[in-house]
């Protein structure tokens, strides 16, 4: 790796985000989180789907009009109508995809290989000759046959595509694999390469850091990690690893996060468990005696980054696990000052209620 070169988020909370089930945006909800998006810095809003509905259009359009720092993607599969929904939408960047796999190819597609290959490279000439930016993604990817999957991104490349991009449409690679298959992929192709990971197994961060490794420079994220099933690659977390583990770029705000990520699940409904990397609600909070005594004389103790690098503030909380050093805090916070006798009697109280539950 070449320490500091800069990573692209690309996110996807208004596209694949918004397939959580139950979760349905109006277009002023879209546009509302798309300018929060832009403020917190990504590189690339991938708005939605024209096609599906004539909301997701208006949201699109609503989006594209608003002038965005963030480059404007919407969704297409490689035929004529899905690419003139997007035409009409107004975007200058698509995201255009087939699948690849056999499985999806005989059962969902009901195409032979070079039938897909014909589409993908029609889908992509047409996006070109209106003047589209393609990034191309092959889905189902890692269920793919390699030799398949690099004859299809070279075809493409071919045919005019800017940008590849390698999903692991249900979350099935480990990072090892997903590293070796980025390698692959990157020696059949001369553009740059995204991931886009699901998290079915909760390695979609993992496997898109591992993709870094391999010289992947766009990811693929959402706000909170939400999306389809158990969701997608996490925003907050693969630039916070990129930035504190890997010493590598983005153009993201981090002290913007948390407020970003209270936003997302104001709109979208979808609360955030509370023992959720860097955004939940849990994240610094500390209640073990050993644990808020190191805090308390020296942070990194039990804290790998500052909360305020992210939006946060750090916790004390009072439990069965708290010591006098802790307790003392809180009541400071609370602002009162104890003297030593009160502040045994109160911490014996605070262990006497915990173990009661």
């Amino acid at each position: 790796m070449t320490l500091n070169e800069q990573i692209e988020i690309f996110d996807t909370t208004l596209r694949d985000g918004e397939q959580t089930p139950g979760v349905s945006l109006t277009p002023q909800e879209k546009l509302e989180i798309a300018r929060q998006l832009d403020r917190l810095g990504v590189d690339a809003i991938e708005a939605g789907f024209p096609i599906a509905s004539q909301g997701e259009l208006e949201a699109v359009k609503l989006i594209v009009r608003e002038g965005l720092k963030s480059e404007v993607y919407a969704l297409a599969r490689v035929s004529k109508n899905d690419i003139d929904a997007v035409i009409s939408s107004g975007a200058s960047n698509i995201h255009l995809f087939i699948a690849t796999s056999d499985l999806h190819l005989t059962y969902k597609l009901k195409l032979i290989r070079e039938q897909a290959i014909e589409r993908a490279v029609n889908g992509v000439e047409y996006a070109k000759a209106h003047g589209l930016k393609v990034e191309f993604s092959a889905e189902d990817a890692t269920r793919s046959d390699i030799e398949y999957l690099n004859k299809v991104y070279k075809s493409v490349v071919d045919a005019g595509a800017d940008r590849i991009d390698i999903p692991d449409t249900v979350g099935i690679m480990t990072p090892a694999k997903f590293s070796n298959l980025v390698k692959e992929v990157r020696k059949a192709v001369n553009v740059p390469v995204s991931v886009h990971c699901h998290n079915d197994f909760g390695l979609a961060v993992a496997n898109s850091l591992a993709a870094v490794e391999a010289g992947a420079t766009r990811i693929h994220v959402t706000v909170n990690g939400i999306g389809e099933r158990a969701g997608n690659a996490a925003l907050e977390e693969v630039v916070m690893a990129l930035q504190c583990l890997y010493n590598r770029r983005t153009r993201v705000n981090t002290r913007l996060i948390y407020e970003t990520s209270k936003i997302v699940s104001q709109l979208t409904g979808v609360m955030v468990q509370p023992n959720k990397a860097i955004v939940g609600e849990n994240a610094f909070a500390h209640e073990s005696g050993i644990h808020t005594h190191g805090i308390l004389s020296m942070p990194l103790t039990y804290e790998p980054i500052n909360p305020e690098i992210v939006g946060r503030k750090r916790m004390i909380q009072a439990g069965k696990h708290a010591g006098t050093h802790g307790i003392l805090a809180k009541l400071q916070d609370m602002g009162w000052q104890p003297t030593e006798e009160q502040l045994k009697e109160i911490t014996a109280k605070v262990k006497e209620l915990g173990d009661k539950g």
